[in-house]
Parts: C-alpha cells; structure tokens; sequence
C-alpha cells in the first residue's frame, strides 16, 4: 500500500475483486487495467502533491481537499463529485460530530477523502479484497452512499430507543427524572439533521441529474434517497417528541412545587390565630387574664388545641385539604 493513502486499490470491473497496488503500480496504472480507487487523508502532504497533479480540475481538487464541506453534488456525464457525511462511530467521538466524506468519480477512477476513520469505508474496503465489492463507479457510489445510511437508520434506532426510556421515566415521575438527558439528546438530533437535510438533497440531484450513473443504479439510488427521508422524518419526530416530554416533565415540577407551597400556605394559615393569640397574651402589661389562676396554661392550650380542630374542620368543609 502506498504511504500516501488510506487504501490504495484496483478494481476488476468484471469481478468485483480488488489488489493493494504499489507506489509504482499507482504510478504506472492505465485505465484498461481496472477501476483505480484512492482513499486518502486529506491532511496528507504525500496525498496533497499527487491529488494536485492528478489532472482535475481546480474545483474538484479544492473540494476533495476542502477542511469543512457541504453535502452536495455534481453529476456530469464525465464525472460525479460529492460531499457526503458519515456517523462518527471513532472511540470518545460524539455520534453527532459527523466525519465529510468527499468523493470523485470518472469511468476509470475513483477517489474519495477524509481526515478521520470511517467504517463504512473501512467495510467497502474488505468486501473488495474479497472479491465481493462493486464493479463499476456507480456502484461504489452506491454501496458507500448505502451504507452511510445505514450507520444513520441504526443511529436513529438507538436515539428512539433512549428516549422512550427516558419517557417512561418521566411518566413514571422518577426523583432522578432525565432533564439533561433529554436536553442533550435533542441537540443531537438537532446536530444531526442539520447535516442530513442537504445530504437529501444531494441524494435527490444524483437521481435527477444527467450523469454517468445507469437507469439501474440511478432506481437503487432512489431507494436509499427515500431511506434517508426516513431517517430525517424519524430524527424529527423525535426531536418533537423530546419537546413533549420535558414539557410534560416541566409540568410535573411546577404541580410538585405547587403542591408543596399549598402545603406550606395551610400550615401559615392555621399558625397565623395561634400565633396572634400567644403574642397578644405574651405581652409584658398588665391586666392579662389569667395570671394569678394555675389552671389558666391548661384552658388557654386547650382552646388552641379546640381552634386547630375547627380551622381544620373549616378547610375541609371548603375542600381546601381535597386539592
């Protein structure tokens, strides 16, 4: 393999099997030997010079070398250029970080690029050492572009699955109920779309625009398109279902709050007589009943006790203690 690419193959286009080529073999490779499929890292200066004396166009050679790109396409009968957006499914990457993928394709080459890891291209890459990967450049487009969906649908399954866990816990009204959670799965799904929306969008143009692919490969494309609108409806479905919730969790906090202020309010309100009562007979002056008679701590406690049994009687009868 050649230590300016990632993967450095050619395609048999009647076998669908793929060889490592050499650094020599790269450079000496014809169009009537196969398929030439480059993955590099952008980032690269090895892969940089011979990308800029590849004979591309400028456009092509700033987009596949770009640093922050765009999903969007551009189909010719010639040649088809893409950027494309994968799940980052690298170890302590955030799922929403999505990796760009870019991609060239002629009827003799393809080239694609990246900075960081990406399986599904690491998957594309084994299926054709093993003879079982795609036979013309349509069909890679269309492999990767499956399979890049694919990461996404499997994504979006496990985000409906954590949120309907997070769901149940707030309908359960659980002490540890997912505020955090729930706000951190939405600016995923938030992340996330933000991406797959023009990437619909450049599904739709392959399908609609005059290009090299087939009538056939164009068909499948269109099926994945409409796999991808799946993704997006779903991921918006449960963006709105993650507002409901912490609606819903919201509620339940202002009830408890609520609750525990009417508590609050009917113990002030019971306290505020006996409160008035023992400050007025507190007082320091002369002439308050009772201070000569030894009994008078008893009836005047007991009249507390008979006041409390009547507030309490009043509230109930007005259903104050019902709510």
């Amino acid at each position: 393999m050649s230590k300016s690419f990632v993967f450095n193959l050619l395609i048999n286009p009647q076998t669908g099997e793929a060889k490592e080529l050499s650094q020599d073999e790269l450079q000496q490779w014809q169009p009537d030997q196969g398929i030439l499929w480059l993955h590099m890292n952008y980032r690269n200066p090895d892969a940089q010079k011979w990308l800029k004396q590849a004979g591309l166009s400028l456009t092509d050679t700033q987009t596949l070398l770009a640093p922050d790109t765009r999903p969007k396409v551009e189909a010719t009968a010639e040649r088809i250029l893409m950027t494309l957006r994968g799940i980052n499914l690298n170890p302590e990457s955030d799922p929403e970080d999505m990796v760009a993928v870019r991609l060239y394709a002629d009827t003799g080459r393809i080239i694609t690029s990246s900075d960081r890891k990406v399986k599904s291209i690491g998957e594309l890459a084994e299926h054709l050492l093993l003879g079982k990967g795609p036979t013309t450049p349509g069909s890679f487009i269309l492999e990767l572009c499956h399979r890049l969906t694919l990461r996404k649908v499997n994504m979006v399954t496990e985000l409906e699955d954590k949120l309907a866990d997070q769901e149940e816990a707030v309908l359960q009204s659980n002490s540890g109920s997912p505020r955090a959670e729930l706000a951190e799965l939405r600016r995923q799904v938030i992340a996330i779309r933000r991406y797959l929306a023009p990437q619909k969008e450049a599904f739709f143009n392959v399908i609609n625009t005059p290009s090299m692919m087939t009538v056939e490969e164009k068909t499948h494309m269109r099926e994945i398109y409409n796999t991808l609108l799946r993704v997006i409806e779903d991921l918006d479905s449960i963006r709105d279902r993650a507002m409901v919730t912490q609606e819903e969790l919201a509620n339940q906090m202002t009830e408890q709050l609520n609750k525990r202020l009417y508590f609050l309010s009917l113990i002030t309100a019971i306290f505020l007589p006996l409160g008035f009562l023992t400050g007025l007979l507190g007082v320091n002056i002369g002439g308050i009943p009772g201070v000569d008679d030894p009994h008078a701590f008893g009836w005047f406690t007991l009249g507390l006790l008979t006041l409390i049994f009547i507030q309490l009687g009043l509230l109930y009868r007005f259903r104050w203690l019902r709510k």
